[in-house]
């Protein structure tokens, strides 16, 4: 039991999907701050989480960087298994993995759908499945899905995205419902349009990244994603499930 003045996620352990680069790696590292042991996943950048575990290493906290293709339940299990043999349980889950991509429905066909929506969707559900008897053990697990913006205005040329992103919407809502009796919360975190090294150094931009403005007028953080990701699952934020928090500037006000 953390003591009062312990971060709220002490004694506490994460699963950060896709955490070797922006979002990703601002999640896992304010998971550490809040204090909770992150397992680090990436299908091959081995590199870039080893960098976020030592990161959280040098700041005090604890990590384990592991390789996992999130669409392959048998290597998702042996994620998991590994989690739970480093570090004892698994409270926490964020499906951040994703693939972004620009491509017109004309040049889309049913493999590249697949490939993109068996990443964002596919890769959550399967993710949630393996996961779910550490979460329920703890009696007070969290689970938080990354969606995105176009998942609720819509884009052009990236129908693949879209409906995968909107889908996990529907699977938060869903699994909000299958969940509760459990004490596992369900949310959705939706950022608008973040400042990160892929979407800088990428030449193709999808319409509503190029045209869509927002009320602050500036692009937002990967950090202010992560806070989002960290209230919701930690201790304030138990008695909400089933609902998506947009982190987006006022780009989208529903």
């Amino acid at each position: 039991m953390a003591s009062p003045t312990a971060p709220e996620l002490a004694g506490r352990v994460a699963l950060v999907t896709g955490a070797g680069r922006n979002i990703g790696r601002a999640i896992a590292l304010a998971l550490a701050e809040a204090g909770a042991a992150v397992v680090l996943n990436a299908r091959r950048s081995q590199d870039e989480i080893d960098a976020v575990a030592d990161a959280i290493g040098r700041g005090g906290g604890q990590a384990l960087a592991v390789l996992a293709d999130v669409t392959d339940p048998a290597a998702v299990a042996r994620m998991v298994d590994a989690a739970r043999a480093r570090f004892g349980r698994l409270d926490i889950l964020v499906n951040n993995a994703a693939v972004r991509d620009v491509t017109s429905l004309d040049a889309i066909d049913l493999a590249r759908w697949r490939e993109i929506t068996g990443v964002i969707l596919d890769g959550a559900f399967v993710c949630a499945k393996a996961c779910l008897p550490s979460l329920r053990a703890g009696g007070a697990g969290a689970i938080v899905n990354v969606g995105g913006l176009s998942g609720h205005t819509g884009a052009a040329g990236r129908p693949h995205v879209v409906a995968a992103k909107a889908g996990l919407v529907g699977l938060t809502r869903a699994l909000a419902h299958d969940l509760a009796g459990d004490g596992v919360t369900v949310n959705c975190v939706a950022p608008g349009l973040i400042d990160t090294v892929r979407g800088a150094a990428s030449g193709a931009r999808s319409a509503h990244e190029g045209q869509r403005g927002n009320v602050l007028g500036r692009r937002g953080m990967p950090e202010e994603v992560a806070r989002a990701v960290r209230f919701l699952a930690g201790p304030s934020a138990r008695y909400i499930t089933g609902q998506t928090l947009h982190v987006n500037g006022g780009a989208y006000l529903g």
